[in-house]
């Protein structure tokens, strides 16, 4: 009755989804692939463009000239922390036999995050940049993915190990309990070398998929322009399509690991 249920929850999602014109939906409940697939949410919904006095213009958001320098400096000093994180995830990955999703897509864009910042401001009147920038937790963002049943030890370990190494946990948002809305573990850590705050992701197949087919709908629903009761229309689309993802057993349970001193320098396992 249980698999009936999951099934039926899954073909009402997928006709959803295939109406919206979203994303496919074959091999949504695939176990484990390690085939190339779309990184974490957060993709450029438009090219924005460099203004002639220094600022930034893109979907009807903007930066002035020293906005738009903050936002290209945090740029910069993102890509020279990755530089240190990424061999780390990658060892992560490798030890808590997970699969890394989208490792190509692990930097935000500049469009992408000078949006970011824009919609803030505009949000929150009298905000600074440095302020925006401040809440940013995704610059460097990764996504790891486990099968169902792997599911709940892979995060454990994998949490485990981030902490172990330094990183201080700075965010840790487990929907798997909601009854609505997005499924998945999504946690930051601030990098112990360079203090900068990085994303990761923790999903199963079908969470990834569903991220990824409601990704143009989560879009359009946080654009500032978009009107209350579409908002709602698109929100409620996006929870139909999350609740036909399965809960892995436990994973409702799953919490930040207690802080703990780093066990000292690290020796990664090489990359595969």
């Amino acid at each position: 009755m249980t698999i009936h249920r999951t099934l039926h929850r899954f073909a009402a999602a997928a006709a959803l989804a295939t109406a919206l014109g979203a994303a496919s939906v074959s091999g949504a409940f695939a176990q484990g692939s390690a085939e190339s697939r779309p990184g974490p949410s957060g993709q450029v919904v438009g090219a924005g463009r460099q203004l002639d006095d220094g600022g930034w213009h893109g979907d009807g958001l903007s930066l002035d000239a020293a906005e738009n320098r903050k936002v290209d400096d945090f740029l910069a000093r993102a890509q020279r922390a990755e530089q240190s994180i990424s061999p780390e995830m990658r060892a992560v990955a490798q030890i808590s036999h997970a699969t890394l999703i989208g490792f190509d897509q692990r930097l935000k864009s500049a469009d992408s995050l000078k949006r970011k910042v824009a919609t803030s401001l505009k949000a929150t009147p009298g905000q600074t940049a440095d302020g925006a920038l401040a809440k940013i937790n995704d610059s460097i963002r990764y996504t790891l993915e486990w099968p169902d049943g792997r599911y709940v030890k892979g995060v454990a370990s994998a949490a485990s190990l981030l902490s172990s190494w330094g990183n201080d946990s700075a965010k840790w948002s487990n929907t798997w309990g909601s009854a609505k809305g997005y499924k998945a573990v999504n946690s930051a850590w601030r990098d112990p070398g360079s203090g900068h705050v990085f994303e990761v992701q923790f999903h199963t197949p079908s969470s990834k998929w569903a991220q990824e087919v409601t990704h143009k709908l989560y879009e359009e629903q946080r654009l500032p322009g978009t009107p209350a009761e579409r908002a709602k229309e698109l929100q409620e689309q996006q929870d139909a399509i999350f609740a036909s993802v399965p809960v892995p057993e436990g994973a409702e349970r799953l919490a930040a690991p207690a802080t703990r001193r780093p066990v000292g320098p690290q020796t990664l396992p090489a990359a595969a």
